[in-house]
């Protein structure tokens, strides 16, 4: 009779014999809904149960594997039989082990004296040695390819599991599913193909020749079932490789398909507007500003809508970039959305871009969830006048391009600009990809600029925003204070306090900072800015305080933070509401208690609220790190101000989901890829995707919209 064949790797896990409704439910909470994801369902760990340990020399508390003959065998119980324990004896010449497994009577029918029995366990007593429910195998001495093989005397693999599911069931059934498609690879063509093609979330995946890698059939097989350790490493690469690549295919179409779709709006300014913003402001560009400008007009003149990412530490002076390359939309006729992921960072631009461009004669309207009416900072005219406003211009002549500067407020339909020619979205890692994209289509194909203070490693650079170009500003302006950190347990809060009211009544001002609004814990010591307010009020007494937090209504929130601008309000009580967007040359003091519970990037924002002006300031991090990796983690801070290595630290203690955030980020998910440790990965599949025979077909090129001219042109 011959044998069926294996079934296609997109069926249902319910398809396999042995898998009915309830295992399917069980697979189906591991995502695992079909004969692929099941291929592609990642071990945790592995077991090396390949050395065999005498009886006589197993140790209490130590995990081994051992094999012994069963010389006696027995169910005790116990209260009327509602208790049972199902013993079992093994000797094997050199010592004795028990075996129990309680509330199992029914194991006393799978066990006879005299059976050939391997063990893996841990060891949970000498007298008698015990191994209470270990795993077991009966030898049945059928040789290796004998259902032995699968749980024992090899590398096994251990899955992530769910309530009802146990290893053994599981990892057999990976088993004898890798069983069927090996076999079917009798024409090598055939087997193989069948095994290539189980793309991660494609099913039709070319056959990769990759070098330096096993072939996709070894690797899955070796994911599983390594014969060394070092194989499942390989195949885990190996599969990671194709998830990069997969995903730098998908940048590159995407790029593509810009390219040819889309004609940029002319945006390149003539100078009018940017040679008196240029010559008013009170400082100069620095070179790496000017080098990242001049990136910029080139992209803004382009043929294709520039796509960019701006990338500098916290005080760079990303924001007067971004300024420039707005002035250079507006010099030609187009308006420009510019998003922010906060009220108070908006608020903060609003104020920044209308001083700068009121005497300009340039509006900026500012628009978010608590001002639905719209507030605007009125140009001038050349009289330095602000324009009549008694009767309405004809229709033939539009109205002036304008700046629009908003939160998520930006995204409602409400908001319709005539003629969005350049969108900057600030702060990009707190908005989700969708979101930029749906400002985006506001206009037809406007220049994108998305900003970060947040530094970007390497590897989430090239894989979350791997479809924009990057531009670094990597240089301070001259002229900031040293910034000083130091970690410090809570048991120094009296010394802290006395250093910060030495410097407050030097003239300085100061940041407190707590992880929580309110409901602190007192049991874990997390503290909150409602509760802790008037201790602070006492400790830095007679200076004034005031609070601002995320609750507060814009209004309350925008008086407190105009106080303390002003020096009136002395030291500001926060959560990280204040991360972006606050700017207070005069505070030099940031005290942040509870910092354990702060990643590491978050703490870098937090810290560059001080050092901007030209005294010495002084970040103080309150920690009860009781672990070496959680002080190691914070003492990175105190050795560095670089933002970049600072990040690389993050990504590699948290990961990716907490440094960006996991819902806002726009991270693919990886089941191979491991972006803190890859980089050399992601950057193979990016020279891979761009060879011509992985790039899939390009499309035909469609005809390229019209350009629409900026009001007044013909």
């Amino acid at each position: 009779m011959s044998k069926p064949a294996p079934l296609p790797l997109n069926s249902p896990v319910s398809s396999l014999w042995g898998v009915g409704p309830e295992r399917t439910a069980q697979l189906a909470r591991l995502e695992v809904h079909s004969i692929e994801d099941l291929l592609l369902l990642r071990p945790r760990r592995y077991e090396d149960r390949r050395t065999l340990t005498p009886l006589g020399e197993l140790k209490p508390g130590v995990v081994a594997a051992a094999r012994g003959r069963i010389v006696a065998q027995g169910v005790k119980y116990w209260r009327q039989r509602s208790k049972s324990v199902f013993e079992l004896i093994l000797e094997d010449g050199t010592g004795r082990l028990h075996c129990r497994w309680w509330q199992m009577p029914h194991l006393e029918d799978r066990y006879q004296v005299g059976d050939e029995l391997v063990v893996f366990g841990k060891v949970s007593g000498l007298k008698p040695r015990a191994m209470d429910h270990p795993e077991t195998e009966v030898i049945t001495g059928e040789g290796p390819e004998d259902d032995t093989s699968v749980h024992h005397s090899r590398i096994v693999p251990i899955y992530p599991l769910t309530e009802g599911l146990s290893q053994r069931w599981l990892r057999a059934l990976v088993w004898r599913v890798l069983g069927n498609l090996e076999a079917d690879s009798a024409p090598a063509s055939r087997g193989v193909t069948r095994l290539e093609r189980t793309s991660a979330g494609t099913g039709d995946w070319p056959d990769l020749a990759l070098p330096g890698f096993p072939d996709r059939s070894q690797a899955i097989h070796d994911l599983h079932f390594p014969a060394e350790l070092p194989a499942a490493e390989a195949a885990r690469r190996r599969l990671a490789l194709e998830e990069f690549l997969q995903l730098q295919l998908m940048i590159q179409r995407r790029r593509r398909n810009l390219q040819q779709s889309a004609t940029a709006f002319p945006c390149r300014g003539h100078n009018r507007l940017i040679r008196p913003f240029l010559a008013g402001l009170p400082f100069k560009l620095t070179a790496a500003q000017t080098r990242v400008l001049r990136e910029l007009r080139q992209d803004l003149g382009g043929a294709c809508p520039m796509r960019r990412l701006l990338q500098g530490d916290v005080g760079s002076g990303k924001t007067v970039v971004a300024a420039c390359c707005a002035l250079m939309t507006l010099e030609s006729g187009f308006d420009v959305a510019l998003m922010a992921p906060t009220e108070l960072l908006a608020e903060q631009h609003f104020r920044t871009f209308g001083g700068w461009f009121s005497p300009l004669g340039v509006a900026v309207e500012l628009q978010t969830g608590s001002r639905r009416a719209q507030t605007v900072c009125a140009p001038v005219n050349a009289r330095g006048q602000p324009p009549a406003t008694s009767a309405p211009e004809p229709a033939a002549q539009p109205s002036p391009p304008m700046l629009f500067i908003g939160t998520h407020a930006l995204l409602e339909e409400g908001f319709t600009p005539a003629r969005l020619g350049l969108v900057i979205i600030d702060e990009q890692h707190k908005f989700g990809v969708a979101q930029r994209e749906q400002l985006v289509r506001k206009g037809r194909y406007p220049h994108l600029l998305v900003m970060t203070a947040t530094p970007i490693p390497r590897t989430l650079g090239l894989t979350l925003y791997g479809d924009l170009d990057i531009s670094v500003i990597d240089a301070l302006p001259a002229g900031r204070g040293r910034i000083r950190s130091f970690v410090r347990d809570a048991n120094r809060l009296p010394q802290v306090y006395e250093f910060v009211r030495k410097q407050l009544a030097a003239g300085r001002q100061a940041y407190v900072v707590y992880p929580r609004v309110e409901d602190g814990d007192l049991k874990t010591g997390m503290k909150a800015v409602r509760q802790e307010t008037e201790r602070l009020r006492t400790a830095c007494a007679p200076h004034a305080v005031g609070v601002a937090h995320g609750r507060l209504s814009s209004v309350e929130r925008e008086q407190v933070m105009r106080a303390f601008r002003a020096g009136e309000v002395r030291v500001l009580l926060a959560t990280s509401v204040i991360e972006v967007g606050v700017d207070v040359p005069n505070a030099t003091i940031m005290l942040i208690e509870n910092a354990e519970s702060f990643g590491l990037a978050q703490l870098h924002q937090l810290r560059g609220r001080i050092g901007r002006g030209a005294h010495e300031a002084f970040c103080i991090l309150i920690a009860a790190a009781r672990t070496a990796e959680a002080r190691q983690r914070l003492r990175v801070l105190t050795e560095t101000t670089d933002g970049f290595r600072i990040a690389e630290e993050d990504l590699r203690l948290r990961g990716p989901g907490e440094l960006l955030g996991k819902d806002q980020s726009g991270l693919p998910r990886f089941r191979f890829g491991d972006l803190a440790q890859d980089a050399e990965l992601i950057g193979q599949a990016r020279l891979l995707a761009a060879q011509s025979h992985f790039r899939e077909a390009a499309p035909t090129p469609a005809a390229r919209e019209p350009r629409r001219e900026p009001p007044g042109k013909s």
